[in-house]
């Protein structure tokens, strides 16, 4: 398995940083997102 992976990889993965637009979907959908509990069901909606 340490064969398929080269250490330029590995060093390439700790720099990722998410593009601001991504980040600022996530944080929207994440406020719009509820959760309802009812009768030990959970249910998910949107509110846009």
């Amino acid at each position: 398995m340490a064969k398929i992976y080269s250490e330029n990889s590995i060093n390439k993965m700790n720099n990722l940083e998410p593009k601001e637009e991504t980040v600022n979907f996530l944080l929207s959908y994440s406020k719009a997102l509820s959760v309802i509990d009812c009768n030990k069901m959970k249910f998910e909606a949107l509110l846009n």
